[in-house]
């Protein structure tokens, strides 16, 4: 989709603040075309520079209505009109002025009333605004028609004299709350002077009975509150005070509503403000379950952590009463796996999401492998890469492979001094390889990694390509034994 730039670049006289005050205006003008029932067209005049009359417009943004039926069947970007073509548009831009007193014309099967309003940015006219409304629905208005057209010739009004969207503010619709939501409308000391059907009912919903209009917005919220605000914060009476553009929220057991305040202005002094609710109950309920789901995987992963490590005690007590060698040994190597998936699980117990900061496994996986692993002369560790955060599907079996490597060379490959061991990792985004390698007596001559006897070695093979889905490769070369695995991410 093209960009405001791609239409006007080389044509027209705006600089990057005025592009980014365009978009601010796109990002808030659902609200405007709801509250006029009306689409909006956003047109950019075509000239050298703003002393210059144009040669036409270009429309660079185009919005439809939620609250009434569009007039037009496609959009309109991109589209070019010359200049005299719309004289409304032609005078909003001249005259710096809204155009509202004009004739309907007929359009496709329905009679639809035109204005225009000029967008104002650091003294000069930098785009127009034209709205289409259908004339036959304008004829017999409700009073909440009323009401929203009221509204929205107040914020045109504050477009013409570039206070809407207020420049030292950012976009306030962060959760899109809709007209059709709720709207308040409310004097400049607060009190409500209309309250859309939508809104009585969110009151209604939160306990309040009685009407909301005459009533202070911010004392009857706080009223209701189930949660107060701590001192530090600002009350909720003041929040929704209208003196400021502001969001509050309120909470109690008939649901939570999010309030989003603006206040309207003209000429410098404030006149009131609108607040739009949104029933933000369903959302509320969902993210507190997520956080006492990630609460309650945290605390499974913290218990089958602390199970494993008593595990492993206990088999570490049975291989000290045991006095066959070998089987003291394999109980020993039992205690070893089963303190690499505790790592794992010692990880994920600690982290914000369902991820494993592998690096940090890694470091704790070397340590804990150095210190039950039995090593003679001098010893140098070398790590380089990063394999960053891995789906615990991958970091358990992952864990278990990397502990048996190093375990091997610790056990048969270093050399009494001198000894280097090397371990290195790389995450390409689709797949990760990692390599361990010493510089000790190499593998036996004719090895062949699917037919050894060696149990560590048979269960990285399996792990390997069961598990992570991947390939093995044992090797000596140059002097240096090497193990590489490479598997998929995804």
């Amino acid at each position: 989709m093209a960009s405001i730039e791609d239409y006007v670049k080389g044509r027209s006289p705006l600089t990057d603040l005025n592009i980014h005050r365009l978009r601010e205006l796109i990002a808030d003008w659902q609200l405007l075309s709801d509250l006029s029932f009306a689409d909006l067209i956003l047109w950019v005049p075509l000239r050298k520079d703003f002393k210059t009359w144009p040669t036409g417009y270009v429309a660079v943004a185009h919005i439809r209505p939620t609250t009434a039926a569009t007039l037009f069947a496609n959009d309109v970007i991109g589209e070019e009109i010359e200049w005299g073509s719309r004289p409304y548009i032609d005078q909003a831009l001249s005259g710096a002025e809204i155009i509202r007193d004009t004739e309907p014309e007929q359009r496709d099967g329905h009679l639809v009333k035109e204005e225009t309003i000029p967008v104002i940015a650091d003294g000069h006219v930098i785009a127009v605004i034209s709205r289409h409304r259908d004339a036959d629905l304008m004829r017999q208005p409700s009073r909440l028609e009323l009401n929203y057209r009221e509204i929205a010739h107040k914020l045109y009004a504050m477009i013409a004299e570039g206070t809407f969207p207020d420049p030292d503010a950012q976009s306030f619709f962060d959760s899109s709350p809709r007209v059709g939501d709720g709207l308040i409308r409310m004097y400049v000391n607060g009190n409500v002077s209309y309250a859309s059907p939508n809104a009585r009912s969110a009151f209604s919903r939160l306990g309040w009975v009685n009407e909301l209009e005459g009533h202070n917005l911010g004392t009857v919220a706080e009223s209701i509150s189930k949660v107060r605000p701590d001192a530090q914060e600002e009350s909720i009476a003041g929040g929704l005070s209208g003196k400021t553009i502001n969001r509050v929220e309120i909470d109690n057991l008939g649901g939570t509503i999010d309030f989003t305040v603006l206040p309207l202005w003209k000429s410098g002094d404030r006149t009131g403000a609108i607040v739009l609710l949104n029933n933000v109950t369903e959302l509320r309920r969902r993210e507190r379950e997520l956080v006492t789901k990630d609460a309650t995987i945290r605390e499974i992963h913290h218990r089958v952590k602390n199970n494993l490590q008593t595990v492993s005690a206990l088999l570490r007590l049975q291989a000290r009463r045991i006095q066959d060698p070998g089987a003291s040994a394999a109980l020993d190597e039992a205690v070893r796996r089963i303190a690499s998936i505790a790592l794992v699980h010692e990880t994920l117990s600690n982290s914000p999401d369902a991820s494993v900061a592998f690096d940090d496994v890694l470091d704790n996986l070397v340590t804990h492998a150095l210190d039950l692993s039995p090593r003679m002369g001098e010893l140098t560790i070398e790590k380089s890469g990063r394999a960053g955060s891995l789906e615990p599907r991958i970091a358990t079996p992952l864990a278990l492979v990397i502990t048996e490597l190093i375990h091997n060379a610790l056990e048969h490959g270093l050399a009494e001094k001198g000894s280097l061991l090397r371990i290195e990792t790389e995450n390409l985004q689709e797949s990760m390889r990692v390599s361990i390698s010493d510089n000790g007596v190499g593998l036996p001559a004719g090895f062949d990694i699917g037919t050894s006897p060696n149990l560590g070695l048979q269960i990285v093979r399996t792990l390997t390509e069961n598990e992570l889905q991947g390939t093995l490769t044992l090797r000596s070369e140059d002097g240096q034994t090497r193990a590489e695995l490479i598997f998929p991410l995804a």
